[in-house]
């Protein structure tokens, strides 16, 4: 099992200044939980699930389905369903689990005076600074193990429910089983085996709970796993990469990669899959070969091969 015991701070937001924030965390890229951020705004006490069935249930929005295997090999753009919001609702507030989930989805367009209940957190300043997006989803819905493909820093609060998030940071990206020309990996963060999955063996995260109202800031590139404990949704608030590296890599994630990827899943399909999965494998074998040279030196040994995968048809 992953080691996800890394401490992380928690900090009410009353207690602390923009200008602390950008010190203590922002600067040194150091994530942590922001309590009561949704409190400084009329959203705290408002944004309920029922609140935006009765004003918003209207409107169409697009829906992802964690069943469907092609999201597993590219970045997902286009929604496998729509539906009335209203439907969607009812079917999160459930107390069951349901594989449809909403993601980067812009309510604001659709409603302007949301702008009014929850408008740019303090701690969000740049160019990026007033574009928010919502998520929404049941319980045990889950979001596969990603960081944001435009690499920015990201402000993710919590409305209506609970949700778990799983971190890791950028330096342990060579050892979480990501998916070539893509910002995902497949790994399940509760569920993969050192046996199964060795570079795991090396890679710390930090493991937190968002209540309603509660923030997480999450640094340029970090990997994040998220799942729904109850039906509920995040609102997201971001901050470009604070150097140039980290912006030439989200805009090369953003242009080239992406582009190429779509285009040779569109026009080959399961051979391009598959090399990206043999790649993704002969990456993995060289990590935890560079890093197992010291549990060697000292008389240890670990499984280097790959893992047999599934024969990709499709």
């Amino acid at each position: 099992m992953l080691d996800l015991n890394l401490p992380i701070d928690t900090v009410e937001v009353k207690d602390l200044s923009v200008e602390d924030f950008k010190q203590k965390y922002f600067k040194p890229q150091i994530p942590v939980i922001l309590k009561g951020l949704a409190f400084e705004q009329p959203a705290g006490d408002k944004w309920q699930l029922d609140w935006f069935k009765e004003t918003m249930g209207d409107v169409t929005v697009d829906l992802y389905d964690n069943r469907q295997k092609h999201h597993e090999y590219s970045t997902t753009t286009k929604p496998d369903v729509q539906m009335p919001f209203s439907e969607y609702i009812d079917i999160i507030k459930k107390d069951e689990n349901t594989p449809l989930r909403m993601f980067l989805f812009n309510l604001y367009k659709h409603n302007k005076n949301l702008k009014n209940d929850f408008a740019n957190p303090k701690y969000i300043t740049g160019l990026m600074k007033g574009v928010g997006f919502m998520f929404f989803g049941g319980k045990d819905t889950d979001v596969r193990l990603h960081y944001d493909i435009d690499n920015s820093n990201v402000i993710l609060t919590q409305f209506g429910g609970k949700k778990r998030v799983v971190l890791f940071a950028p330096e342990y990206s060579d050892l979480l089983y990501r998916m070539p020309f893509n910002t995902h990996s497949n790994i399940d963060v509760f569920k993969a085996s050192h046996e199964e999955y060795p570079a795991l063996k090396y890679v710390k995260g930090y493991d937190l709970i968002l209540e309603h109202g509660d923030a997480i800031f999450m640094p340029s590139g970090y990997w994040h796993y998220n799942t729904y404990l109850s039906g509920g949704m995040g609102v997201s608030y971001r901050m470009m990469p604070s150097n140039l590296p980290g912006l030439f890599k989200g805009m090369m994630n953003l242009g080239p990669m992406m582009l190429l990827d779509k285009m040779l899943n569109n026009a080959v399909g399961g051979p391009w899959i598959r090399y990206k999965t043999r790649l993704m494998d002969r990456r993995m074998e060289r990590a935890v070969k560079k890093h197992s040279k010291n549990d060697t030196n000292s008389g240890n040994s670990i499984k280097t091969s790959a893992p047999k995968r599934e024969a990709v048809t499709a």
